[in-house]
């Protein structure tokens, strides 16, 4: 449950990401399970837990206030379904989506929670990551800067009690993929790239230092944040 043991599945799901493509969903049926288990080991005999990779190997769907949501990892006390963890791992194009990824977050929080489930969060992302044109050409490199990384922090002074849009509690896992010697031009050179040199090379957490979070977001500390899901969650 350390951060070293989520960078080694980061790793392994890069690794499919780069091998299925990113309409794939293979590579969280790699860091799904992981997460999962990980709680589930500090949550004792009478819990289970279902997402991908693990029981059926299908998402379990919660009712939501609004409409039912499928969950990317589903905890249980019994039959009864307890609380939900949302799962983002972004590896290419993030400028264009960023405003959506944050609002479908704040949609989604809001609907199970709003309906009594407590909803955690999980966002992986690498620090410097490819931004493809539509014919697959690298047109920049995106940085997770503050102007990224800033509504995040204000999120994290939120009090979920009076703000349902609010995850109960938010990882948000930066971490740095070692940069090639001769920069990629295309999304081809960059598969082709960490294809043949990943296994010789080892993820790490950013450097970037930020301004400090409120209690409700975790930076970069992967124990701290499975060790406050699963006490919430046993104190249910």
């Amino acid at each position: 449950m350390t951060n070293d043991e989520l960078l080694a599945t980061l790793k392994q799901a890069f690794d499919t990401f780069l091998r299925t493509g990113s309409r794939s969903n293979q590579k969280l049926k790699v860091l799904h399970p992981k997460i999962a288990n990980d709680i589930l080991s500090l949550l004792g005999e009478e819990y289970s837990v279902q997402s991908l990779g693990i029981r059926d190997g299908r998402e379990a769907q919660m009712p939501g206030r609004y409409f039912d949501k499928k969950v990317d990892i589903t905890f249980y006390k019994g039959d009864q379904p307890v609380a939900g963890l949302g799962v983002k791992m972004v590896m290419q194009n993030y400028a264009q989506n960023a405003n959506n990824y944050f609002e479908n977050m704040l949609g989604e929080t809001a609907n199970l929670r709003s309906n009594t489930i407590p909803y955690f969060q999980l966002f992986a992302i690498p620090d410097r990551l490819p931004h493809y044109n539509n014919k697959n050409h690298i047109i920049g490199w995106e940085v997770m800067d503050e102007h990224y990384i800033n509504k995040y922090f204000i999120m994290s002074q939120d009090d979920p009690g009076s703000f349902m849009h609010t995850p109960t509690k938010t990882l948000l896992f930066v971490y740095h993929i070692p940069d090639a010697p001769v920069e990629p031009t295309t999304k081809q050179e960059y598969q082709d790239y960490y294809l043949q040199h990943l296994p010789n090379l080892d993820l790490t957490l950013s450097p970037q230092r930020h301004a400090a979070f409120g209690s409700t977001v975790i930076f970069n500390d992967y124990r701290a944040f499975i060790e406050k899901v699963a006490h919430y969650i046993l104190s249910i």
